[in-house]
């Protein structure tokens, strides 16, 4: 049940509701998770302790719940992993609130272009191929995300990067080194770089991304770097400025947003000549 200063609160807010939101109009800007019936807070989580599979193990997954704002807490699964580690998954309520109005994110600056549009642009703005280089980098060998970007098959129904006749695209697939993607990118005049970072133990991601963003900044002149985008399912939304790119895509990213992005920055917003005769 709501605590009465939060019912207050709750109050307080519906007369001041989000803006354009019919929804949050009609209840207000605070919300809570949904389990069995509206507001009774229930979510499930799931955790793994370094102790072996027993009742002792059990209590600590309980008390880690409790810890974590799971009032009542119920144990809904455990599993030994191994002879040293268990898996458990915890169901609770928590009587924590969520303000929407708080909640930031990143808006889309750029307009979505169909393929069509994609094509004319480049073709009458920018007056050549636009080069697109690709890779997983380190050890990384999930080629699943920048596949589906560049492979003509593409993904969710859109068409890859290389279904664009306007583009050249060249994907070096997995595990590649970043003195060979930045060698490549060099000898291919690439416009932009597209990396991908699935593996994400002990910040691989992170680490790979500020030494790959660090060798291309040594490697060009100053106002020559490609245009360096990343993409992965861990990676921050606002984080590309700390890790020296221009761009982060997230999950569930199509090739058409990503094609659409392309044009933004490299065709539509670039207006200094290209050193090879076409504007950049």
């Amino acid at each position: 049940m709501m605590r009465l200063h939060d019912a207050q609160d709750a109050q307080r807010r519906m007369e001041h509701p989000v803006e354009g939101d019919e929804s949050l109009r009609a209840h207000g800007p605070l919300v809570r998770p949904y389990g069995d019936t509206t507001g009774d807070g229930m979510v499930q989580t799931s955790f793994t302790l370094p102790l072996p599979h027993d009742k002792r193990a059990e209590g600590a997954a309980l008390q880690l719940a409790a810890k974590m704002g799971l009032e009542p807490a119920l144990l809904v699964h455990a599993k030994a992993m191994g002879p040293d580690f268990t898996f458990f998954v915890v169901y609770g309520s928590v009587k924590h609130l969520v303000d929407l109005r708080d909640v930031h994110v990143a808006e889309r600056e750029f307009p979505l272009l169909s393929s069509k549009d994609v094509n004319a642009e480049i073709r009458k703005r920018l007056r050549r191929k636009l080069v697109v280089v690709g890779a997983c980098i380190g050890t990384d060998a999930h080629t699943v995300g920048i596949d589906a970007i560049l492979n003509i098959k593409g993904f969710a129904g859109e068409k890859g990067l290389e279904y664009y006749r306007e583009m050249t695209v060249v994907n070096l697939g997995a595990q590649v080194l970043v003195p060979d993607l930045v060698n490549t990118a060099r000898e291919v005049g690439a416009d932009a770089v597209l990396v991908s970072q699935v593996v994400t133990q002990r910040d691989a991601h992170i680490h790979n991304t500020t030494a790959m963003s660090a060798a291309f900044r040594e490697a060009f002149p100053a106002g020559q770097v490609p245009l360096l985008v990343v993409g992965g399912p861990r990676f921050e939304e606002g984080s590309a400025p700390a890790l020296g790119v221009d761009r982060i895509f997230g999950r569930g990213t199509t090739p058409g947003e990503v094609a659409s992005y392309l044009v933004h920055a490299l065709v539509t917003a670039r207006t200094h000549p290209d050193p090879r005769g076409a504007q950049r």
